[in-house]
């Protein structure tokens, strides 16, 4: 990955890289009414700077779609609204049934042990069903996910693959680590309301000819260039104080659930906030190795305590009980324990 900066920095032509953005916006501009492209976000670094880039600068006319965290944090609440106020911004917002999206958020987390898993796939789902609804095939995310782990070689294309929001069967479809029909016909779940969590279909996807693309393929992404842009143009703030689990604080903040989600990453796979952290502020050259090993050493796997049991109660899940569930997660290869601390057998320092 780090060898990915360096061909960021030395062979990528940004110009031209440029110029292909500026034809591909060319092809979309002024031509599906009031907007022309759709970002998605909550008013992130990120988003905002997507779209406050996309207007001000390349006279795009974006419409922003959010898909509502479950337990908004004050201040990442502020960033979204002043997001939207920036830039003037049209947005869709949109939140499921609570009961159903309750469910599926404690199911993920007692099957899977990954409280996100549901919220994560109805934030990228929706904002192709609002791109599909009002004929606005083009839709911009910021970096690539290939830079927090997918495949290194979709950075190769700034088209996310479709299989990442469409679906060609219904049955095999999994939320919270059921089954769509059991979800229906043994947890009584009407389906109209499992609807926001359901991919589009690919044939509709490829019906309205939709394009899901990262802006980072076409600008030079650098995570702290972003925040202070979105600082100075679009009114966000970084968190008052430093984020559980890492260094930083100015990302992933706008929702609660999301420190205790990166908790059980870290007791899965036995990397945690800060590991993905440094790991960008490596490729980008902002800190070096030993700095790096320091950080995590220092942060990862830090519990999250200042949101822990405001999401324990949203779950309607015991403390105790979620912890010793927990540790049923713990895989034997990367765990050993030690009198009565859990020790990872491997480290990065």
């Amino acid at each position: 990955m780090r060898g990915f900066t360096l061909e960021k920095k030395k062979h990528i032509d940004w110009e031209n890289r440029e110029f292909q953005l500026l034809k591909l916006l060319e092809k979309h501009r002024g031509k599906y009414g009031k907007y022309d492209c759709i970002v998605p976000g909550s008013g992130g670094k990120d988003s905002a700077y997507a779209a406050h880039i996309l207007k001000f600068k390349y006279g795009m006319s974006p419409l922003t779609v959010t898909w509502s965290p479950v337990l908004y944090t004050t201040y990442g609440y502020e960033n979204f609204k002043n997001w939207v106020k920036s830039g003037n911004f049209g947005n869709v917002a949109g939140s499921g049934d609570k009961k159903t999206t309750k469910f599926l958020m404690r199911a993920s987390t007692l099957n899977l042990m990954h409280p996100f898993q549901s919220f994560i796939l109805v934030q990228k789902i929706f904002p192709l069903k609002v791109a599909a609804k009002y004929g606005i095939p083009l839709i911009f995310y910021g970096d690539n996910t290939a830079e927090r782990g997918n495949p290194i070689s979709e950075n190769s294309t700034s088209i996310r693959k479709k299989y990442y929001h469409s679906i060609d069967n219904l049955n095999k479809i999994y939320l919270g680590g059921i089954n769509y029909k059991d979800l229906i016909n043994k947890h009584k779940i009407d389906p109209k309301l499992l609807e926001p969590f359901v991919p589009i279909h690919i044939d509709k996807l490829d019906e309205i000819n939709l394009e899901v693309r990262h802006l980072s393929y076409y600008l030079k992404w650098i995570p702290q260039e972003t925040y202070y842009y979105a600082v100075k143009n679009c009114g966000f703030k970084p968190r008052p104080f430093r984020t559980d689990g890492t260094y930083t604080k100015y990302a992933g903040i706008d929702d609660k659930v999301e420190c205790v989600n990166f908790y059980t990453i870290y007791v899965k796979f036995g990397i945690g906030r800060a590991t993905y952290d440094v790991s960008q502020d490596l490729r980008n050259d902002h800190i070096s190795i030993d700095e790096a090993k320091l950080l995590i050493k220092k942060y990862d796997g830090e519990f999250p305590k200042r949101y822990f049991n405001d999401v324990m109660n949203y779950l309607d899940i015991e403390p105790n009980y979620f912890l010793k569930h927990l540790n049923k997660f713990r895989s034997p290869h990367l765990w050993k324990k030690v009198g009565n601390k859990w020790k990872l057998k491997h480290t990065a320092y």
